[in-house]
């Protein structure tokens, strides 16, 4: 598993280098930004929020519909400003991630203000998890192997939520998921299921890949 510091121009999209001979991109995609708002960023329990308090004032004070207009407009046009900050940071966030699906790893190119390309060779996935929306879209989190240590505040929010003490990366808010999932896990079970070659103390002789 690999970082890159992504500054210079990338001969594929999404990936740092181009991968080596035999290997073959099977899927690019980056998060849905209405989706990646709403899971990410709160962006329906934040309007909910400021909702409720518009309608708490109208109930405490406001005495006529002049009035109940009068109190509640603040903190509506707050709460209206706040939204279109958070899908605005949502859409920066969808904009500049490139997750990408080949014969051998996950790669996940993102980072709006600094760019970082997380590589996860199959061999180092322990599980992926698929935690599925109702419109298709969902987040395939990966439960990664070793002892290298990802930074969760480096990767939000192209994390699990809540798991800090072992980050897991994922694919966060991508449309049509379950295909996504499927797509990653028929790769990764003809990956390790090839075989490899090992050097032996007297000439070669094939091993089952772990």
């Amino acid at each position: 598993m690999s970082g890159h510091d992504d500054f210079q121009i990338e001969p594929v999209p999404g990936l740092p280098e181009r991968p080596p001979l035999g290997e073959e991109l099977l899927w690019q995609g980056r998060p849905a930004t209405l989706a990646l708002a709403r899971d990410a960023f709160k962006l329906t329990w934040i309007a909910s929020y400021f909702a409720a308090l518009a309608l708490w004032r109208v109930v405490a004070v406001a005495d006529s519909a002049a009035t109940g207009l009068a109190v509640a407009l603040p903190y509506l046009v707050i709460g209206a400003v706040v939204c279109a900050i958070l899908l605005a940071m949502a859409a920066v966030q969808a904009r500049s991630t490139v997750y990408t699906i080949t014969t051998a790893r996950v790669a996940l190119r993102i980072g709006a203000a600094l760019t970082v390309t997380l590589n996860i060779p199959f061999k180092q996935i322990g599980t992926a998890s698929v935690a599925l929306k109702s419109n298709g879209s969902g987040t395939i989190a990966l439960q990664t192997l070793g002892e290298t240590r990802i930074s969760y505040l480096v990767c939000w929010p192209h994390v699990r939520p809540w798991h800090m003490a072992r980050t897991q990366p994922a694919l966060r808010c991508v449309p049509d998921a379950a295909r996504v999932a499927k797509i990653l896990a028929d790769a990764a079970e003809t990956k390790l299921a090839e075989p490899v070659v090992t050097q032996a103390v007297r000439g070669m002789v094939l091993t089952a890949a772990e």
